[in-house]
């Protein structure tokens, strides 16, 4: 039985956990500029929360749901300011012609860029208890071990993603040049910035 939800949450992450929009920009850009392990990095950050947010689905009505839902406007706009920042920043930056390497400073920074922006997006969370309602679970205070199940199997088909991208983005993609590289960074920025306007618009306008 608890086999059946975490094959029902992996394919739930698999289908609704695809980085697209800010997330997968900024992971294709973390793969061509700083390399493939870092672009699984990025990836990642995002599938932990994606599992982080199923998790505190499964609590319900709590606090924490109530918090997130209440609080949409202001995470929407923090998002949205990071987005702008972050687009700044890799507009203004200038790749060097030495090939990429895996250093932890360079993995954390691709793990995190993308796990705090995605904390900005609380919306995810209603789309977790809109799952655990459709399949009839309970949450952790009634169904522990399926719901924990549920977590896992969503965190790793999100996970899934992470080779499938990185390995899709440098298929693709030929070896850049320097000036290429600069290209990318130029249009990846201005792309991230437009996206934190659209963002923060939204935000206050709702």
């Amino acid at each position: 039985m608890e086999l059946t939800f975490f094959i029902k949450g992996l394919i739930l992450g698999f289908i609704i956990c695809v980085p697209f929009g800010p997330i997968g920009l900024l992971c294709v850009r973390r793969t061509l500029i700083d390399g493939k392990v870092a672009g699984i990095a990025c990836v990642l950050g995002a599938s932990v929360v994606d599992a982080i947010y199923c998790a505190i689905a499964g609590l319900g009505v709590s606090y924490i749901s109530t918090f997130l839902s209440n609080e949409r406007t202001v995470l929407r706009l923090a998002g949205g300011l990071v987005l702008i920042a972050m687009g700044i920043k890799i507009f203004l930056t200038h790749p060097t012609e030495k090939a990429p390497e895996a250093r932890g400073h360079g993995l954390f920074a691709s793990f995190g860029s993308s796990f705090f922006l995605m904390l900005t997006n609380p919306l995810a969370v209603l789309v977790f208890t809109a799952t655990f309602s459709t399949l009839g679970i309970g949450g952790w205070q009634d169904a522990y071990v399926s719901t924990g199940m549920l977590v896992i199997g969503v965190f790793v088909g999100s996970a899934l993603w992470a080779p499938i991208f990185v390995a899709g983005v440098n298929l693709f993609s030929p070896q850049l040049t320097l000036s290429q590289l600069r290209l990318a960074n130029r249009i990846a920025g201005v792309i991230l910035f437009g996206f934190g306007v659209v963002a923060c618009l939204l935000a206050l306008l709702g």
